[in-house]
């Protein structure tokens, strides 16, 4: 049995149907509410759905669980909530670690590129070096608490799973994601701006020394992120602190133009004033170095921008809401 938190979600969903299509027992721990995010679960039913507040109950009865994907978190940038995000972002994560070490059951996390704020001090993984970091948001914050804490534990020399693995999630786009509201990614805010018969709008910066429409994010195809998860649960000899992406920081204006593209519109983009509460706190640049989860074995090929939004094109022509 494989327990995937956030489940439902964006990446938890993608990575559940690639562990249902391998003929795994899966048990998602989520909320549907009402938005439609059961879509996502709709052609892979888990065995079980567990609501998050019934988790520990659920974990007390022993399940016979082989490893835990853990990708549930409150994900909002501009979450506010400080004590509801620490009890989401870093209190349940550290519930699941000791749990996974007291039952030798193997734990794959979810991080954030978040972690790296403004991109100051560099995008370089691994636990070394983690108190240098300082988060723009409360939500890169938490996740970098949890970094933080599971260092000091494995400094320690306190019980851990027979295999951790904790995942720098850069700037994720494809299917599924539409439940998220506001904080869909860009690859899908313009593809629905052109579908709408808009011009892509972009930003404006907010740095004197980047200009409009060169902001660079590193950009990840989500099956891609799926594809490093399914090889860490075929390699349970590789544990550390990784960073996903692609390797490669892709501007803005490269998104709109592969937007256009993929949509077959005429190429233009319009420039936007960024929200205020986004200024300063904004990161215009994001790059994965992704050596150290080559140098642990990781061989597979990233999906580069202007295949990923062609895809992602072609799937929101059958289904608006982009439910793969």
């Amino acid at each position: 049995m494989i327990l995937v938190t956030g489940g439902a979600g964006f990446i938890g969903s993608n990575l559940h149907a690639a562990l249902v299509r391998r003929g795994l027992e899966t048990v998602v721990v989520d909320r549907l509410r009402s938005n439609g995010k059961w879509r996502n679960l709709a052609a892979h039913p888990p065995a079980r759905i567990v609501a998050p507040e019934e988790l520990d109950g659920f974990l007390d009865g022993h399940p016979p669980v082989e490893m835990v994907f853990h990708l549930g978190a409150i994900s909002s940038t501009t979450a506010a909530d400080g004590d509801l995000v620490w009890a989401a972002n870093v209190e349940l994560p550290q519930r699941l670690w000791r749990w996974c070490a007291a039952r030798e059951v193997r734990m794959v996390y979810a991080s954030s590129a978040a972690t790296y704020g403004d991109g100051g001090q560099g995008f370089e993984d691994g636990l070394e070096g983690l108190e240098r970091l300082r988060p723009l948001n409360l939500y890169g914050w938490s996740k970098h608490a949890f970094d933080l804490w599971v260092a000091r534990t494995l400094a320690t020399g306190a019980s851990r799973p027979p295999q951790w693995a904790g995942l720098k999630f850069f700037n994720v786009y494809g299917p599924n994601e539409a439940h998220k509201g506001a904080m869909i990614s860009v690859v899908k805010v313009k593809l629905d701006e052109v579908r709408a018969g808009h011009a892509p709008r972009l930003f404006r910066s907010d740095r004197a020394d980047v200009a409009d429409g060169e902001q660079r994010r590193d950009f990840i195809w989500v099956g891609d992120t799926v594809d490093v998860m399914l090889w860490l649960l075929d390699h349970p000899g590789v544990n550390g602190l990784f960073n996903l992406g692609t390797g490669t920081a892709r501007s803005y204006r490269s998104v709109a133009e592969a937007v256009c593209r993929a949509s077959g519109a005429v190429p233009g983009m319009e420039f936007i004033d960024m929200p205020e509460v986004l200024r300063g706190r904004y990161q215009s640049f994001t790059e994965a170095p992704m050596g150290r989860l080559r140098a642990a074995g990781f061989a597979g090929q990233f999906t580069s921008l202007e295949a990923g939004v062609a895809r992602y094109a072609a799937i929101l022509q059958h289904d608006p809401d982009g439910v793969a």
